[in-house]
């Protein structure tokens, strides 16, 4: 906690860290991501509250939406937000297991996006993107995205924008400011990329241990709120059974299927596991984000977790 908000007890972030609330089963739902850089300031809603023309920025999320993809902006650490440098940076991952990969690429109009085959996307068929549009190329390295949209929620701007300072000069190039990312009372919150793993109440040192390892396909437990590819309960279960068996490698585990109680789970060794996930009202209520009223939001847990044997 910093000393700026030591006496702010209304901060959502600041809440939600006494009471403890869980982390897992926060993150967003989203079988890929596409973003572009749009220097300037964000208002709340950032796609259509930039200086990012606002018909294609509504256009382009709810068309991300559609295609179960995640659609945001970005901006460069330490950059004036009053210059607008093109071109744009853009990149497309697709997060599931198997068909996991990162897109990169500069275009001189962030309206460029309009070609691109979201479908193929969601898909996974990276060779499909790239001919949609031919100015994204594969890259290697992992990126993080730092939410820093103070209009969307305070503790973003609190709490994010220190981090991404105290990031931007240990990896150039591979942090990048983000508009709203979900859970911001557990800011500062970040994505990785292209692996879709949220993570929350980051510090300088612990938002580097994840970059670090998403270098090597692996995640950082401790922080992750979950996997973009998997629902809610998903993210519940899986985090569960990394706890379980300190498992992570983030290709190893897959979400194989949910009924009403629980949420079946499989290594790629052939191991899988079968994790009671509940839900219940949090106790006491509390504020989804700043200046919102508490009420009695539901909270998922990871109960039982089952071996299986082998498939």
């Amino acid at each position: 906690m910093t000393a700026r908000t030591l006496g702010r007890p209304d901060l959502c972030s600041v809440v939600c860290r006494q009471l403890d609330e869980p982390m897992p089963g926060t993150a967003v739902v989203a079988s890929g991501w596409v973003v572009v850089e749009q220097p300037g300031p964000w208002g709340r809603k950032a796609p259509t509250e930039s200086r990012l023309d606002p018909a294609f920025g509504a256009t382009i999320d709810a068309e991300c939406k559609k295609a179960d993809l995640r659609f945001g902006l970005i901006r460069s650490p330490g950059r004036r937000r009053d210059i607008e440098p093109p071109p744009h940076q853009v990149y497309v991952a697709s997060s599931v297991p198997g068909r996991t990969w990162l897109l990169g690429g500069r275009v001189t109009d962030p309206a460029a996006l309009s070609g691109l085959d979201l479908q193929a996307v969601k898909r996974g068929d990276r060779d499909a993107v790239v001919a949609s549009m031919p100015e994204l190329a594969p890259t290697t390295d992992p990126v993080m995205l730092v939410c820093t949209n103070g209009k969307r929620d305070e503790c973003c701007a609190v709490y994010g924008r220190p981090l991404i300072d105290a990031l931007a000069g240990q990896v150039p190039g591979r942090v990048w400011e983000s508009s709203h990312l979900s859970g911001h009372r557990f800011s500062p919150t970040a994505a990785v990329l292209p692996y879709g793993t949220l993570h929350g109440r980051l510090t300088a040192e612990s938002a580097l241990a994840v970059l670090d390892a998403a270098d090597r396909g692996e995640t950082v437990v401790p922080t992750l709120r979950g996997r973009s590819a998997w629902t809610k309960r998903g993210q519940v279960a899986e985090i569960a059974v990394r706890n379980l068996t300190g498992e992570v490698a983030l290709d190893a585990l897959s979400v194989m299927a949910e009924s009403l109680d629980t949420v079946s789970v499989r290594h790629t060794d052939g191991r899988t596991w079968t994790v009671q996930v509940t839900s219940a009202p949090a106790d006491p209520p509390r504020p989804e984000s700043c200046g919102k009223e508490t009420y009695d939001m539901s909270i998922l847990r990871a109960g039982t977790v089952t071996p299986g044997g082998h498939r």
